[in-house]
């Protein structure tokens, strides 16, 4: 299944690296693909959508489903 969210506040391909790490470490996460200029994060594998948003709010920047 593939989730995606918004995540606002990424200006650089370092924040898409920050926000790409702390969704791959959510459980049951399995690939991400980040893209700040959508400000987008496509999410396979089966992890809890709360769960990344939380991480992406964990890593510093403003996320919603």
């Amino acid at each position: 299944m593939t989730t995606t969210i918004t995540v606002e506040g990424m200006t650089c391909g370092h924040c898409e690296q920050s926000v790409e790490e702390a969704l791959e470490e959510v459980s049951g996460v399995t690939d991400v693909t980040v893209d700040r200029e959508s400000e987008q994060a496509s999410v396979d594998g089966e992890a809890n959508v709360t769960a990344l948003v939380e991480a992406v709010e964990d890593a510093g920047y403003t996320a919603y489903a």
